[in-house]
This record gives structure tokens, sequence and C-alpha cells, in this order.
């Protein structure tokens, strides 16, 4: 096998001192769960109340980085599991940033979620359960993708003939069949402030 031609270049300023000037220490807030969990409402509710305690923060949207860095993937294991290396490679570049990175993905698989945590680093992590009952998710079906998938139009489908993996320690679980947006906003906080991300003031 040949040698990389590409060098790594460090940066003259330090992830650390990046962070020092924002007032809160770097994180990923990783979002995992059912299609109609509800992870891109709590996603981006947690990124209003961050920004309102002028939080650096970035918020990464499975849909959204499907039609642009991750536009040439399909829906294949093999697809899912490069979408989740190219993300957590720019959750990395962003956490290095100093900012609070919130993703909201399916992420089915915990190898791959795993792997994320590796990438970016353990303590910069925060895995996120969102959980609700597969009926519930049904129901809301946002996009139409539980229909479309039941009626044959979708092969692949998480939670109807694909598995989905749920965290097996994850740092926090959030059940929104039971709790509001508001709930589960202040328990994303707290999380947030116990974990040394933001000043306990702050959550």
């Amino acid at each position: 096998m040949s040698q990389s031609p590409f060098t790594w270049h460090e940066p003259r300023i330090s992830a650390q001192e990046r962070a020092a000037i924002k007032g809160h220490a770097p994180a990923v807030v990783w979002l995992t769960g059912l299609s109609g969990s509800g992870k891109s409402t709590l996603a981006n509710a947690l990124e209003h109340a961050l920004h309102e305690r002028r939080c650096h923060t970035f918020l990464l949207d499975g849909d959204n980085i499907r039609h642009g860095l991750n536009r040439d993937l399909d829906l294949s294991p093999a697809g899912r599991a490069e979408n989740i290396r190219r993300i957590g490679e720019v959750c990395r570049l962003f956490a290095d940033a100093g900012l609070i990175v919130i993703t909201a993905f399916v992420s089915p698989y915990r190898a791959d979620r795993d792997r994320v945590r590796e990438t970016v680093g353990g303590g910069r992590f925060l895995e996120v359960h969102v959980r609700a009952p597969l009926e519930t998710c049904e129901q809301r079906d946002p996009k139409g993708l539980y229909a479309r998938a039941r009626g044959g139009e979708i092969a692949g489908m998480t939670g109807v003939d694909a598995p989905y993996e749920p965290p097996a320690a994850p740092e926090l679980v959030i059940d929104t069949a039971s709790r509001d947006i508001p709930g589960c906003t202040g328990a994303l906080l707290e999380a947030l402030a116990e974990h040394g991300t933001l000043p306990a003031r702050d959550a």
C-alpha cells in the first residue's frame, strides 16, 4: 500500500483556545431515533434555547445533508454507514471550532454511532435516544414515509423492513410520547450542564 501524499497540519489556535472565548464547551448532541420520533422538532427547539443563551451552535439535519454533502449516497447499509461517517467528520470539525453541534439523524446502526463518538471524542459526545413507539411514529408520519413503505413504494424503511438498533448506554433517553417539547428541551439543557458543556446557571 502506497504512503499517503497528505500531511496533517495542526492549526496555531487550539480547540481549547477556540472554546475559551465562547463561554461554553464544545459538544455534539447526537439525536437518534425512528423517523417521526421528534428528532428534528427537538433539535430545532434545543438550538433556539441555546441561541437565546448566546451559545454558538449549528444544526445538522438528515434531510438537509442528503440534499448536499451526501446526495451521492443511497439507503443501503453501506450508504447509511458512509452517510454517518461523513457527518461524524463534520461534527468533529465543528466541535474543534468550539461549537455545540446538534444532529438529527435516524442513524439506525449502533456501530456507526459508536464510530462517531470515537471520531468526535467521547468527552464531547452526547448520544440522546429520542424514543417513541413505532405506532406513535407511524401515526405522526410527518413525511408520509411509513405509509409509502407499507404501500411498497419505499424499501429499507427503518422500523418497517430495516432494523433500528437503540443505543446501549446513551447519555440521555427522551420519550417524546410522554413529554412535551419544553420538557424535552429542558432535559437536554440539564444534560448539557451536567456534562460540563454549559455553565450550571444556563440549564
